[in-house]
């Protein structure tokens, strides 16, 4: 008897229908074909125990399993439920009325409980698009599943629920989940505020720029003046996330398996930081199975880069197509997968190696030294940075200050409101959402600057030697300080502060 099931591979971020084919007859031999790998090859053992321990088993007859399209490689052991399904389908254990309305998918335990999964929210999606009935899977990825309006999610424990389930002797109840509710749940909790922050309120103010526009951004200073403590408390003054972006960022974490149990969707925008150490795959993403990276996994949210200069240089190399394109394309022999990666860049560092400003009357790093290690991130990396920043020491009267400063909820409402001018200006505009995402051509249309604006970048560009790119860059951040002034034209004003914001370039660091 043939039956046919059905399961999903994952290739990106999206989902990719697999028909998983088993035939039963006269002969006793059990082949599976079609491309598997080790996992799905050691399928038969789990499968075997898991049946057998309650109450079934893998018929002594010739078994063949082909899992179709046989050109792509089946990797994992979320296909053990989509066998041992068809197996006992094909053998007539269990009625197979309704096999073909469902997806399923879950590891096996050899008891027979069902293990999580990973990519389950862009396998939902693919089962609404293909027009299935449901989806069968793990309880603790059921949730995830559920923000996939119509389409029943059967959360399973063991595989006893599935077979009583197809029997009609026990029906599983569809998880219903309200996504509104949930993407609204606990948005906007924080336990970190800018009201925390003594002084800095430059910093302060170059943050909310760049929170404003999704600007990339590097903070310069010595050990203790604050640098991570601010970093750290930008996503308190970023814009919420939107429906979209929310499922988009919870596709990502469901395929790289870090979003957690029996969670629906990721209702605030990712805070990534990785150590210094990591390797350029752990980065951008790759090895020989392809998964995101850390750029990915920050996507829609903010990558932060604590002590840039000690990251391998080959590391942060990589990350300049990244920063451009905001896709990361990974490219094997057999396969090429496109990763999302469109995310805020913070960095900080320290402006030589022993954590001081460099003055050459009292300083114990020499020139060279310092040139050196400014050196170990190149010029082409930080021309993809828009702002700046020189962290200094707060003061001692700001320490001790009794009133607090500007909480991250004032800002954040600034924010919005300069997003929402943004939104509004690129509607018509595909893949384009804020000021620093804009292209050359938006540019003339957008960044239009009056005579006097244009003498002082011409000044600043000739007297500071800066590239093309640089230009760019202080253009977009002006637009973004005209947004947060609500100002329809960048005036001079707005031109001077984001010059003020090249740092690296006004010292001569990138020279």
């Amino acid at each position: 008897m043939l039956i046919k099931t059905y399961g999903a591979a994952v290739r990106g971020i999206d989902a990719l229908k697999i028909t998983v084919e088993v035939n039963v007859s006269s002969g006793i031999n059990f082949s599976l074909v079609g491309l598997p790998d080790s996992a799905v090859k050691e399928s038969q053992q789990r499968i075997d125990a898991a049946l057998r321990n309650n109450g079934y088993k893998i018929p002594g007859k010739n078994i063949t399993v082909n899992m179709a399209p046989a050109d792509i490689r089946k990797e994992g052991s979320a296909y053990d439920l989509t066998i041992a399904s068809g197996i006992l389908f094909a053998s007539e254990q269990i009625k197979s009325e309704n096999a073909e309305r469902y997806i399923i998918m879950g590891e096996l335990a050899l008891d027979g409980d069902v293990r999580p999964i990973k990519g389950a929210l862009p396998i939902a999606l693919l089962a609404k698009k293909e027009g299935f009935k449901g989806f069968i899977l793990p309880i603790q990825n059921a949730r995830e599943a559920a923000v996939v309006e119509g389409l029943d999610v059967l959360g399973v424990q063991n595989i006893k629920e599935v077979i009583d389930h197809f029997n009609g002797t026990q029906e599983i109840k569809p998880l219903v989940l309200d996504t509104l509710n949930e993407f609204e749940k606990d948005v906007s909790l924080f336990n970190v505020d800018f009201c925390d922050v003594k002084g800095q309120e430059n910093v302060k103010r170059a943050l909310e720029i760049a929170a404003a526009g999704g600007h990339n951004i590097i903070l310069i200073g010595p050990p203790g003046c604050g640098k991570t403590m601010l970093a750290k408390r930008i996503p308190t003054i970023l814009p919420p996330l939107t429906i979209e972006e929310a499922l988009e960022t919870t596709k990502i974490h469901s395929v790289a398996g870090t979003l957690g149990q029996n969670t629906s969707l990721l209702t605030k925008r990712p805070f990534r930081h990785p150590h210094h150490t990591v390797s350029d795959v752990a980065l951008v993403g790759g090895g020989s199975n392809p998964k995101p990276g850390e750029i990915s996994l920050a996507h829609n949210g903010i990558l932060f880069l604590d002590e840039l200069p000690e990251f391998k240089r080959t590391v942060l190399e990589v990350m300049r197509q990244p920063l451009e394109d905001r896709v990361v394309t990974i490219s094997r022999a057999k396969i090429t997968v496109d990763y999302p990666a469109s995310f805020m860049l913070v960095a900080s560092m320290n402006p030589s190696p022993s954590g001081e400003f460099y003055d050459p009357t009292t300083s114990n790093d020499s020139e060279m030294a310092v040139r050196r290690y400014l050196s170990k991130v190149s010029g082409p990396l930080l021309d993809r940075i828009d702002l700046q920043i020189e962290v200094q020491r707060v003061p001692f009267e700001k320490l001790t200050e009794k009133e607090n400063s500007e909480n991250s909820l004032s800002i954040r409402d600034r924010v919005i409101q300069a997003r929402k001018i943004q939104t509004g200006r690129f509607k018509n505009e595909t893949g384009i959402h804020t000021n620093s995402q804009l292209t050359p051509k938006l540019m003339r249309q957008y960044c239009q600057i009056d005579a006097s604006g244009e003498a002082i970048l011409k000044a600043a560009v000739d007297r500071l030697n800066l590239s093309a790119r640089s230009y760019d860059r202080i253009l977009k951040v002006a637009r973004t300080i005209a947004d947060l002034d609500k100002s329809e034209t960048i005036k001079t004003n707005h031109i001077a502060e984001s010059i003020q914001f090249r740092s690296l370039d006004r010292n001569g660091w990138t020279q």
